[in-house]
């Protein structure tokens, strides 16, 4: 269930100076507004992504670095808004500024070959920041490069493809596309599949806007226990997988009556649980689980093919510790589900106002645990010429200012060669070896608590 890292790897990557990357051809030098979905503060971060490709016998000669540069100088003149600079303007509103300085890459070469990583590619990666370098100046959400790419080529002749994104520029669906263009311009092709849409207006507030839901994600509410510092104390990043059979052992111990909900939201509840129950936190304290739901393919959005900005919105479960810690799994499935339920095109509407009348407030991150699911967005199939990535998705678990407020659900493909999930975890290391226990716990079938606590001792999943 729990698994760590190959031990004791260590590697030495040698890379060049880091290169502007600019579009090919002429691009519009315009100004064009996020919309107030984007430029929330919740989203002014850097998200890293990784990618793993093995070595190809049609390709054995070929470079994956100068493929990979080609390409993007190409893709940047569909994407050209990328390869400009982040300015803030009047009310904290975030617009682009169409430069055409481009987006930063750096070429690399590493002494290590694809299997000495390991059969169990996922986060945590060893030496990740050797495999994405941060450049000195580049991490900035302002006035910085929109995208950092590391293309790092192996011994093995495989290589790593290794992006860093300011996700207020865009989502993982809207990221895929663009690295989607990317690879079939690799492969040959110069009329992409789908064509770029901006149109960031379908997803700014009304005017005048008008909040007409309830948004405890956003609620205001002060860290009075001090939640958020005791998530900061020698903290533990593992990676828990959850194949057919753990699936499964938690499907067992759901109610009849909530029979059919996804395994998306048994895996949250029962996640939301085990963490909360880790963490020991005061049982009347309230906790919140935020579910991202994406606001595309609903008819009355409107929202076109090749829309690549943020497009989604994370509504919140709400609870007491002591509820749900002492209730079994069903009572926080249930709030999971009606969470999810109540997404509406006008939900999404009135969170677009809201940030306009509250001045863009962060979500309530003291007591909050959010998820997003990136295992039906494709990483792994983003293909440069060398065939799908062995793993694609996010490279770590830390993400934000705040490591383990959020988690990622990401594809992987177990040693039995079975579609699994994995989910980095980062926690205080007491509360790690908590979390592990009520885990096991549950899957083990056992879903009654004692005073919050496992009512019955099992070993280590490690």
């Amino acid at each position: 269930m729990a698994q760590k890292v190959t031990p004791n790897l260590v590697f030495t990557v040698t890379r060049h100076e880091p290169e502007l990357i600019a579009p090919s051809k002429p691009t519009p030098h315009e100004f064009k507004l996020l919309s107030d979905i984007d430029d929330q503060q919740s989203l002014r971060f850097q998200i890293p992504v990784i990618q793993f490709y093995p070595s190809n016998r049609e390709n054995v000669n070929s470079d994956p670095v100068k493929v990979i540069r080609d390409a993007l100088a190409e893709a940047l003149v569909f994407y050209y808004p990328f390869a400009g600079r982040l300015r803030e303007v009047s009310g904290g509103k975030l617009v682009v500024d169409c430069t055409g300085e481009g987006v930063l890459f750096i070429e690399a070469d590493a002494d290590i070959r694809m299997e000495q990583f390991g059969e169990a590619l996922h986060p945590p990666f060893p030496c990740l920041e050797e495999l994405l370098y941060n450049v000195p100046g580049s991490d900035g959400i302002l006035n910085s490069p929109l995208l950092l790419i590391q293309v790092t080529r192996l011994l093995c002749g495989g290589f790593v493809f290794a992006l860093r994104l300011n996700h207020t520029m865009t989502d993982g669906l809207g990221l895929v596309q663009f690295m989607m263009a990317i690879g079939e311009i690799a492969r040959g092709t110069h009329t992409l599949s789908v064509q770029p849409v901006w149109q960031r207006e379908l997803l700014s507030a009304r005017d005048p806007p008008h909040v007409t839901c309830t948004h405890h994600e956003y609620d205001d509410v002060a860290d009075t226990k001090d939640t958020i510092a005791s998530l900061l104390v020698d903290v533990e990043h593992r990676s828990f997988t959850f194949g057919p059979t753990e699936l499964l052992a938690l499907r067992k111990l759901v109610p009849k009556h909530l029979s059919k909900c996804s395994t998306f939201d048994v895996l949250n509840a029962c996640l939301w649980r085990c963490r909360t129950i880790a963490l020991q936190l005061d049982p009347d304290e309230k906790v919140r689980f935020l579910c991202l739901v994406n606001a595309r393919g609903r008819l009355d959005m409107s929202l076109p093919t090749g829309y690549y900005g943020n497009a989604f919105v994370f509504p919140a479960a709400i609870s007491t510790v002591k509820k749900l810690s002492q209730n079994s799994l069903g009572y926080a499935l249930e709030l999971v589900m009606k969470a999810k339920s109540s997404v509406t095109t006008e939900y999404v509407r009135s969170v677009a106002d809201l940030m306009v009348t509250r001045g863009r407030p962060p979500f309530q991150a003291a007591g909050s645990w959010l998820v997003s699911d990136t295992t039906r967005i494709r990483f792994r199939d983003v293909d440069f010429g060398w065939g799908k990535a062995v793993y694609g998705g996010v490279a770590t678990g830390r993400v934000g200012d705040i490591p383990g407020l959020l988690n990622f659900y990401v594809q992987y493909s177990n040693n039995k060669g079975e579609n699994a999930v994995v989910v980095p975890i980062c926690l205080p290391a007491a509360a790690m070896e908590r979390f592990v226990k009520v885990l096991g716990s549950m899957l083990a079938g056992n879903d009654q608590l004692v005073n919050g606590r496992v009512s019955c001792q099992i070993k280590s999943a490690l």
